[in-house]
């Protein structure tokens, strides 16, 4: 369902603020400028073992002016929303801008792009989660709670549930003005147990991915919440019991759940082309490719095909316009293995030498410069190709993958570690019984090389990441990452408890 803005965020004196900051900014000789005034809303609940441990409902307004001045980028932003706070935000960007270039600073015009007049957007939600009373979420959170509670295996639950609304006003000298509203949504449980017999305990969360969705999602709309919390215990209970995994290389079924954080860090990452360009290190590092690689750079085999998108219907990342005023995009980063693009705000667009940008300028509120963030990107499934069990039963010697867990990648985004929530021998397309201590490890290019086949469109689902770091100072944004189970051959496990035993 579509609603219109939230009420309270629509009177705000919008265009008054937008004509006294780009007025000035015009006075001042500045290019390129724009206003923006965000407003976020957050609000969180923890709860352990079903009693209320913590709550925070908080919003963070403000306004901030970013322009050129005879080429040379200037920012500056204000908690006050009045018409002279708007103005001296002009006048400090214009100020930074000069400092910066008796500096010798300069990166660059961005590159020009369609105006879009008046145009509002909206995610796809029914149920805004601040219209839902906070007992009633409180309520629903600790019911669950209790309910794992209840099963012998599970000792204690810690439950977190945050909910966003994002409002945006955006506006900028060449005509284009915009409004959006965005909401997400995120329940997440921990669940705790201990082996009766050898004294271990072991821990378990939820798959359940943040989305952009409203209060509906926990009524079963886009995740069915009472099938995993009533599977939960089971699943404990049986990596209590898990054998140690003997290490070697072992062929890899990777459910969804777990490949859409390999996706992120060793594609997402590693397509922004700040890092290829080598102005983003600091959070992270840089990335192993460069521009001149688009068309002729071998990421993975011929399977791997890999979207980015700020259009995916529930996507964390989806957006009407981003915070440069362009409009939502879908584009290619990898097309049967090759490298076939990068995502790119209007600075870089202008660097590389593009026409126009793809769109992926976002800043985690007004306080922040936009930096070039990742949109929603995905692997594509095979048309028609198997489910998860059709993949696992081909595989005679391997390891089934489900839920992220920890990872590390080093500073180039060519070789990583991830691990999983639940890892499952298999033995002769079968599954049998869980391991511990699983850690798959390889560089990057000899990862996406590996890949052998893809389960079809029934096995794709949307994970993601709702805090991504990039920059200094750190900033926050959410992704997400749509993929299929997939298989790699002959990847590198270790064990990261004890020695691996037979």
């Amino acid at each position: 369902m579509r609603r219109g803005l939230d009420a309270s965020f629509s009177a705000l004196p919008l265009d008054s603020l937008a004509g006294a900051a780009l007025g000035r900014a015009a006075e001042l000789g500045a290019g390129h400028a724009s206003f923006r005034l965000d407003r976020v809303r957050t609000a969180r609940l923890l709860l352990r073992d079903g009693v209320l441990g913590g709550g925070q409902d908080a919003t963070d307004t403000g306004l901030a002016v970013r322009l050129w001045h005879r080429g040379v980028p200037g920012f500056a932003a204000a908690p006050e929303l009045t018409a002279s706070a708007a103005a001296g935000a002009a006048e400090q960007a214009v100020a930074v801008a000069r400092a910066c270039s008796a500096l010798g600073g300069g990166s660059g015009e961005p590159v020009g792009e369609p105006v879009h007049r008046d145009t509002a957007w909206f995610s796809s939600y029914r149920v805004d989660p601040f219209e839902v009373p906070e007992e009633e979420r409180i309520a629903l959170m600790a019911g669950w709670s209790r309910r794992l509670l209840a099963a012998p295996e599970v000792e204690h639950v810690l439950a977190f549930l945050t909910v966003v609304r994002e409002n945006k006003y955006y506006a900028d000298l060449a005509g284009t003005v915009t409004a959006q509203q965005r909401v997400r949504i995120h329940p997440l449980f921990f669940v705790q147990g201990a082996d009766p017999r050898g004294g271990g305990t072991a821990t378990l969360r939820t798959l359940g991915p943040p989305t952009a969705r409203g209060w509906e999602y926990l009524a079963g709309d886009g995740w069915d919440w009472e099938r995993e919390l009533a599977e939960l215990p089971a699943h404990l209970a049986a990596k209590l019991r898990a054998r140690p995994v003997r290490p070697g290389r072992y062929d890899l079924v990777i459910d969804p759940s777990n490949l859409w954080l390999t996706v992120h860090e060793s594609v997402g990452h590693t397509t922004e082309m700040d890092r290829a360009l080598g102005h983003e290190a600091s959070s992270t590092g840089t990335t192993f490719l460069t521009p001149d690689g688009v068309g002729s750079h071998r990421y993975g085999s011929p399977l791997m095909n890999v979207t980015a998108d700020r259009t995916a219907e529930h996507g964390l990342a989806t957006v009407g316009f981003d915070d440069e005023g362009v409009a939502a995009q879908s584009w290619s980063l990898v097309r049967d293995g090759v490298l076939t693009g990068f995502q790119h705000d209007r600075r870089t667009a202008g660097l590389t030498g593009l026409g126009r940008s793809n769109g992926c300028s976002f800043a985690e509120s007004a306080m922040h410069v936009p930096l070039p963030r990742m949109p929603n990107v995905g692997l594509r499934p095979a048309p028609g190709g198997p489910s998860a069990d059709g993949l696992i039963a081909g595989i005679e010697d391997g390891i089934y993958l489900v839920g992220s867990d920890s990872w590390s990648i080093d500073m180039r985004r060519q070789n990583f570690q991830m691990t999983a929530q639940r890892c499952h021998r298999i033995r002769n397309g079968r599954l049998d019984g869980q391991l511990s201590g699983v850690a798959y490890q390889a560089s990057t290019t000899e990862f996406w090389s590996a890949l052998t086949a893809l389960g079809g469109e029934a096995t794709y689902r949307l994970f993601g990441a709702d805090l991504c770091g990039k920059g200094q100072p750190m900033q926050v944004a959410a992704a997400s990452h749509g993929c299929p189970a997939a298989v790699f051959r002959g990847i590198e496990v270790i064990d990261t408890g004890a020695d691996g035993l037979p």
